[in-house]
This record gives C-alpha cells, structure tokens and sequence, in this order.
C-alpha cells in the first residue's frame, strides 16, 4: 500500500484560475488539472491507494466554505483534511465541527495566511488538534508566495513542536524546503513527522538518507505535493535510497496507516 501524505485540488469552477495562478508564482509545471477527479485519476495511474488532500483557506471567509466542500468529498482514494485560518473567530468551533464530521486533520499554510507559525493565534488550534487527536500539516520553509520571509522557518518550527508535545504535527518538505540543512539541525529527531513533498529532485538523496536514519523512519511520510510534483517521482526517489524494505513500508503507509488509523 502506498499513501501520498500531501496533494491539493480544488472545486471544478476555481481549479483553472487556481492552477494557472499558483503556477505563475511558483513557476512549476502542473501535473493534474487541479480538479479532484483528475487527481484520483492520477493516482491511479501512478500505483497511489490513497492521498490526503490538503485545502488551505487563504482568507477567513474562505474556511466554512472549503471545509463544506471537502467533507462532502466522495472518492475513494481520497482522504480530505479541513482547513483552518488563524484570523477566523470561529475557529475552534470550526476544529470541533471538523472533528464531529470525521476529519481526521488540518492543513495550516502559514505563508499563504501571513502568520507566523508560532504565532499565538495559532496556539489555540494546535492546543485543541492535540486534545481531539487531530493532525496537523504544516507548510514549513520557503514557498514563492513570500520570498523575502519565511513563516514557518525550522528553528520556529522546533519551538511549536516542544510547545505541543503529543501533538500530531507535520512538517511538510522534510521539514523545510530549500532549507534543509536548519532542518537536520533542529528538526531531526524532534519527535515531529516530516513529509516528503517536493523534496525529489531538490533534497540530495545522501542527505535525505542521513535525516532519515537520524530522525527514525516511523517519523517520515511520503509525499509528493501534487500537482506539483508527481507521486511518481517522490516513490522513485524513496525506493532508490539505501535504506531498508522495512524502513520504505513505514514510509510509504505503514506511519500513515498509524495516524489516520485506517
């Protein structure tokens, strides 16, 4: 079994402007049409049982609404996470609800919602997902939406994790993308998860291997960051290193397994 930890899609009528957009800014080549049945499609394709798709409310407005639709979400190899926006009065209310509904996690991107990833109006969010048991996957590193700071930076991200203990948290990128030496250093064998998205191609294989024996591989994910990245290309990347058949199933679904409890 194979579980992509980390893809996006998005409603039929927004996905192309959301697509078009998002691959301005970044200047990456798209690997679905952003649509949900395109990307189940696709994982198909590429030999995925699962992804875990993460909505990201960019305004507060937007997190009723988002939610809404992902709850309501029928496909199969698709497992939805809520979102959440650190500007929101209703958030916590909006945690419960998600929770009453089955959501079995958030998705917090702390540059695409200009707060700081240990900002206090998120220590809240972190503090209930702990006590409901919920995941949390946070966007951590650079993203091209805020070249100039970076929001949810390792050294911060360490500083949530010891904050929280317990908590479920998921540090996207192998904790830092673009950033990974601050990540080996204070992240790795932080006790926090770290996905592989985006990280085929970017992150050395040599030092990925190294973060891997060093952080445990019960502690990491695979990921791709769909449609950004291709599924494919990050299973690849997570076969071809020197690591153990054992230590490649716990990264490929036996950890998801264990925290989405399925």
């Amino acid at each position: 079994m194979i579980i992509d930890f980390h893809v996006h899609a998005f409603t039929d009528d927004l996905a192309k402007r959301a697509i078009d957009s998002l691959k301005n800014t970044a200047r990456v080549v798209n690997y679905t049409d952003g649509t949900v049945s395109d990307l189940a499609h696709k994982l198909e394709q590429w030999g995925i049982d699962k992804g875990v798709l993460l909505p990201i409310a960019t305004k507060p407005k937007h997190q009723r609404v988002i939610n809404d639709w992902v709850s309501g979400l029928k496909k199969s190899r698709i497992i939805p996470f809520g979102t959440i926006h650190p500007d929101c009065e209703d958030k916590l209310e909006e945690l419960q609800r998600l929770h009453t509904l089955g959501i079995k996690g958030i998705k917090i991107h702390p540059d695409y919602q200009n707060v700081m990833v240990d900002d206090k109006r998120l220590l809240p969010v972190y503090d209930l997902c702990n006590q409901l048991g919920m995941i949390v996957v946070l966007h951590a590193g650079f993203d091209p939406v805020s070249p100039d700071l970076v929001h949810a930076p390792p050294h911060l991200s360490a500083k949530v994790v010891q904050m929280f203990p317990g908590l479920n948290l998921v540090l996207a990128h192998m904790g830092g993308t673009f950033m990974w030496k601050e990540a080996e250093e204070y992240l790795v064998g932080s006790g926090a998860y770290l996905d592989t998205a985006f990280c085929a191609g970017e992150l050395p294989k040599e030092q990925l291997t190294r973060m891997i024996e060093k952080h445990g591989a019960d502690q990491v994910l695979m990921a791709s960051d769909c449609p950004w990245h291709s599924s494919a290309s990050e299973v690849e990347m997570i076969e071809s290193l020197p690591i153990g058949d054992k230590q490649k199933e716990q990264i490929f679904s036996g950890n998801a397994r264990r925290l989405l409890k399925i």
